[in-house]
């Protein structure tokens, strides 16, 4: 029987050869992504919530608002917080325990794209300065895993903070108290999507699913607002990527992003 090392160098070469004319695995042009759907109110007693599918990579975010303590040097700003957790049932490779690099990586890239396109306006999220604020806490669960988890987490947390309601709390006597009956949605100021593309040999392709994930010289994932300005990016891989072509990458993230920030909206406004 063939090593599994050997199965996914055969795997490369086919991919390979296939983008050589032009073509992919699934039949995909270069710059398109799998199917995608986006559903809102996944988790009725949550916050917020979204259900992501992305081809066969399926992840479920929750949102969850709540009273903090703000962080020493930022107590007129609220808080917000990204996480992400593999299930074992998500792919044969995924054991429990602590969370490995990929996946703190994960969970980091999803949490820098929305905070530094400053969706939400934390400055609205203070019950009262220096001593009490309000935390958002976004989790993304993958329960089905075929690539590009860094998309599929992104979109789920963006489609949950756009559904999320924020409770009232008024502080009485030092401590905050919820105020019945009174929410409102999160203070949203843009939404961000990130696009991720992969460098096989000398090609650039959006979206790769798990084989061709698991073939990528080189892998990069650019975020953009809803000005289509960039406002983050990350790059793995031990591959690199040319000027011309980190060029071609932002210009990708920022066509192919306008037209997905569309289906984000249109989530939004059926989940309402």
């Amino acid at each position: 029987m063939a090593s599994t090392s050997v199965v996914d160098e055969l795997k490369k070469t086919q991919i390979l050869e296939l983008l050589d004319q032009g073509k992919r695995v699934d039949g995909r042009a270069l710059d398109e992504y799998r199917e995608i759907s986006i559903e809102t109110n996944a988790i009725p007693k949550a916050n917020g919530s979204a259900k992501v599918r992305i081809g066969d990579t399926e992840v479920i975010c929750g949102v969850k608002i709540q009273p903090d303590r703000p962080f020493p040097d930022t107590g007129d700003k609220g808080i917000f917080i990204c996480t992400a957790e593999l299930l074992p049932l998500s792919h044969p490779t995924v054991e429990t325990g602590p969370p490995g690099p990929d996946v703190i990586e994960l969970a980091r890239v999803v949490d820098r794209g929305i905070r530094e396109s400053h969706m939400i306006d934390v400055s609205q999220l203070v019950i009262e300065q220096d001593k009490s604020v309000v935390g958002v806490f976004a989790d993304n669960v993958v329960v089905d895993y075929d690539g590009n988890l860094f998309d599929a987490c992104s979109y789920a947390a963006t489609a949950a903070l756009l559904s999320s309601k924020t409770p009232k709390w008024n502080m009485v006597n030092d401590v905050p108290t919820l105020v019945e009956g009174e929410e409102s949605p999160v203070p949203i100021t843009t939404i961000p999507v990130s696009v991720t593309m992969g460098k096989i040999g000398d090609h650039i392709i959006v979206d790769p699913n798990g084989d061709e994930w698991a073939s990528m010289d080189a892998r990069v994932t650019i975020t953009s607002n809803s000005d289509g300005n960039i406002c983050a990016l990350q790059k793995g891989g031990r591959g690199g990527f040319t000027l011309e072509e980190m060029i071609q990458c932002g210009e990708i993230s920022v066509r192919v992003g306008a037209k997905i920030r569309e289906k984000l909206k249109e989530a939004q406004q059926g989940g309402q």
